[in-house]
C-alpha cells in the first residue's frame, strides 16, 4: 500500500464527514491511493463496509470510523481545534514559568 502523508485525512476532517463518503475520501483516511482502494474492494479486503450505488462506491462514515479505531462519539472539529489551541497555550504558559525561575 502506498501512502502520501500530505493527502491523509486529518483528525478534524474525519469528524466533519457526512453520513457516507466516496471511495477517494475513504482511501485518504486509510492513507492509500484510490487505485489500491479499488483493488482491495475487488479482493474483498477493504477494511470497512462498502456500498455500490450505481457506478460509484460509498462508504458509511460510521463503518469508516470504526475501522480507523475511532469511537462514534459526538465530537466536533471546532471542539478539537479549540482543545488543541488551549493545550498549546497551556504549554506556552508552562514554558514561560520555567524560564522565569
Amino acid at each position: 500500500m502506498s501512502s502520501n502523508p500530505a493527502r491523509t485525512l486529518t483528525f478534524a476532517e474525519a469528524f466533519d464527514l457526512p453520513l457516507s463518503v466516496d471511495l477517494k475520501t475513504a482511501a485518504r483516511a486509510f492513507a492509500v491511493c484510490p487505485a489500491t482502494a479499488y483493488r482491495l474492494i475487488r479482493l474483498g479486503r477493504f477494511p470497512c463496509r462498502v456500498m455500490r450505488l450505481g457506478h460509484q462506491y460509498r462508504i458509511p462514515t460510521a463503518s469508516l470510523m470504526r475501522a480507523l479505531g475511532v469511537e462514534n462519539l459526538p465530537v466536533y472539529a471546532a471542539d478539537i481545534e479549540a482543545g488543541a489551541e488551549a493545550a498549546a497555550l497551556a504549554q506556552d504558559d508552562m514554558e514561560e514559568q520555567e524560564d522565569g525561575q
